[in-house]
């Protein structure tokens, strides 16, 4: 009874309903399969566009609309390359970066381009936009790295910050390449090209950032609306590049620069950009170079093979040679000379999309466009192997106190108020500390006080329950577990101690509205409560602006602090936080040495940048503050609770005055009491 339905399916298939259906099952079926072999997920896409397109099985063709979104899906791609570029990594230590990009890029780039000249015959032209797609790289180890706990290794972090001149050269490339395509390798072009780099760059550096932080400090409330604005970011550099007369994906990549530090990993905005680009606009672009590749051609002669065989093997060779001379110039040892290497051979869809563009301008033909999807396959598997045993015997020659045993993924209890003040930048800033890939979950509570009327306290207590399962949403848009309860009990600080009990809570947040119940109280008789009875770290937070947008954080510790039995965990925390958010790092010490300090801050597992001064007393640091802190400045003071070593009476006017002040943001950490042995595991011994 079907068969006149399905005699009516004419293939290649054109209905827009049913390609879209196949190029689901394709996104869904290719990475699964795949992966079972060990290899990455955008593999099996391309293979099975591969087997789907037109110079295969024929079930879909190229179309205008194929075409269209992987277009898209290529843009949004290097946008993302620039947004998950390490930053920190680069600022921390720029000229390592520097001198492993340089020489990670231009010794494949020299000695490829000759060699693919002379050797396979490509033209000028060609050889050098298909040596620049194997001189840059893509980190496809890095989750290697990452579980062995080397990628604070001074090595590794060089690779992180090299990426951003590897990949930005390979651009460069790129768009000087196109315009010799279109016309004569000229000085004039060469002045160009720089000309509209230069007004590209200084849009994206001058324009984008300003206009990000405003609006997502004006619209932080209404998350996809944020997304909806980094989506016209991407596109409006991505056509400016294109006015110049540049590839817009060098647009594109320069907008996800400008944007890193604004959008934190483990964020809401973050996740929905990485689910969003995984799940499709990334996967269309595979789909489309994956239909552009003729199966035939590999099978029919040599010549695919070949050129897959040579330039796999300059590559490897020429990355072997970066790798060994960065670390005879900076001293590494054969471990970090091999995993350098090894991370520096992935290459993946980047390298596809510079490849793409060449193919479709003419420079490359389908045998140059296959040979570099067996590259990645190669590669796929090379660099994964090399960087798995190199990495291992680094974190073996660690010492032994050298291994990062601090909690990194803390269980963080939340308590609300059924009417506090910006509940969803308390969410946020929960993210941010728990990070990316975090297990354990945020358990936001609410502590509710029975009424007269059973009745109307039942009611309060479902609209209640209904806010938090709202708040709840937006954890999973974080892909951060998120666990919620409404509890009732006379005393809410009480509940709340005994929730953070229950749920084993590492930390505590809680919100300040700046309001104070009583004279001789802090923050008012709940908040205060709470600090006396629970011995836990508390954080206590006023948001005035959303956490991804904080510029610098001012840190405040007064003399005496480091003898208490929570300060590295306070430490930590704040460190943590600067990393997160890419924020600068200014130490102010009240009456003690900046030196000391200094030292003390170096004791600890994060590296980061951080500036240190002394002040004399606690007016001078009011003035300071009030003369230094901008609106997008966040103020963290480590105050140990009222009588705790490092207390000063000052400490309990400081929130208020804090409160006063133009940032109108700042988090009051109150370190862990009585636990001096958990204290050390955020130390780093040597």
């Amino acid at each position: 009874m079907y068969a006149p339905f399905i005699a009516a399916v004419d293939i290649p298939l054109e209905e827009p309903v049913l390609v879209f259906t196949v190029a689901m099952a394709v996104f869904l079926i290719g990475p699964l399969l795949v992966k079972r072999f060990g290899q990455p997920g955008i593999v099996g896409i391309v293979l099975l566009g591969a087997i789907i397109g037109p110079d295969a099985l024929e079930i879909v063709s190229d179309s205008d609309a194929i075409e269209l979104l992987g277009e898209v899906g290529l843009i949004y791609l290097l946008f993302t390359v620039g947004l998950e570029l390490d930053m920190r990594g680069f600022k921390e230590a720029p000229e390592n970066a520097a001198i492993f990009g340089l020489a990670s890029f231009f010794i494949p780039f020299i000695i490829g381009s000759a060699a693919l000249y002379t050797v396979l015959g490509l033209t000028e032209l060609a050889s050098l936009l298909l040596a620049a797609v194997f001189a840059s790289h893509t980190l496809l180890a890095y989750p290697i790295v990452n579980r062995l706990g080397v990628t604070k290794n001074r090595a590794v972090t060089a690779v992180f910050g090299g990426i951003l001149f590897t990949d930005t050269l390979a651009l460069v490339v790129l768009a000087l390449v196109m315009g010799a395509a279109d016309g004569d390798l000229s000085a004039l072009l060469f002045a160009e090209v720089g000309l509209s780099l230069l007004i590209l760059f200084g849009a994206a550096w001058f324009v984008i950032p300003p206009l990000s932080r405003w609006f997502f400090q004006a619209f932080s409330q209404e998350s996809y609306f944020e997304f909806l604005f980094v989506m016209v970011a991407i596109f409006a550099a991505a056509s400016l590049a294109e006015l110049l007369e540049l590839s817009p994906i060098l647009g594109a990549f320069v907008a996800g620069i400008a944007v890193n530090r604004l959008i934190p990993e483990g964020g809401t905005l973050m996740n929905r950009i990485e689910f969003v680009g995984n799940a499709f606009f990334v996967p269309f672009f595979l789909l489309h170079v994956g239909m552009l590749v003729n199966p035939t051609v590999i099978f029919d002669g040599l010549e695919t093979i070949q050129i897959a065989v040579f330039i796999i093997g300059i590559m490897l060779v020429t990355k072997g040679v970066a790798a060994w001379l960065v670390s005879r110039v900076q001293d590494y040892t054969t471990a970090e000379r091999n995993v350098i290497f090894g991370l520096s051979t992935g290459q993946a869809a980047a390298a596809l999309a510079i490849t793409l563009l060449g193919f479709e301008e003419g420079l490359f033909d389908a045998a140059v466009l296959n040979a570099v999807v067996l590259m990645l396959l190669v590669t796929a598997v090379v660099s994964p192997w090399l960087t798995e045993r190199a990495a291992t015997d680094v974190a073996l020659e660690r010492d032994v106190g050298d291994d990062d045993t601090g909690i990194t993924d803390p269980t963080i209890l939340l308590p609300l108020s059924h009417n506090a003040e910006l509940q969803q930048r308390l969410m946020e800033l929960a993210f941010v500390i728990k990070g990316e890939d975090s297990t354990e979950p945020v358990y936001v509570m609410t502590v509710v006080q029975p009424g007269q009327d059973a009745d109307e306290t039942e009611r309060y207590i479902a609209g209640v329950t209904e806010e938090l399962e709202e708040l709840a949403a937006a954890g999973s848009a974080a892909e951060t577990p998120v666990e919620t309860e409404t509890r009732v009990n006379h005393n809410v600080a009480s509940g709340i101690v005994q929730g953070a009990v229950e749920v084993q809570a590492d930390q505590i947040i809680m919100g300040w509205d700046a309001t104070q119940s009583f004279q001789h109280r802090i923050f008012g008789s709940i908040i205060d409560q709470v600090l006396e009875r629970s011995k836990r770290p508390v954080l206590i937070s006023r948001l005035g602006h959303p956490i991804n947008t904080t510029r610098r954080i001012h840190v405040v510790v007064p003399l005496g602090a480091d003898h208490h039995e929570g300060f590295y965990e306070a430490v930590h925390l704040v460190t943590h936080l600067a990393i997160s958010l890419g924020a600068e790092l200014n130490v102010l010490v009240v009456d003690g040495s900046a030196h000391q300090f200094e030292h003390l801050f170096e004791l600890v597992e994060d590296d980061v940048t951080a500036e240190f001064a002394s002040v004399d007393g606690w007016e001078r640091l009011r003035q300071q503050l009030e003369d230094e802190a901008e609106d997008d400045d966040l103020i963290v003071a480590i105050s140990p609770r009222r009588g705790d070593v490092g207390w000063h009476a000052e400490l309990a006017g400081l929130p208020a005055d804090l409160a006063a002040m133009p940032p109108e943001s700042f988090i009051t950490i109150h370190p862990r009491q009585g636990e001096p042995e958990y204290d050390r595991q955020y130390l780093r011994f040597k």
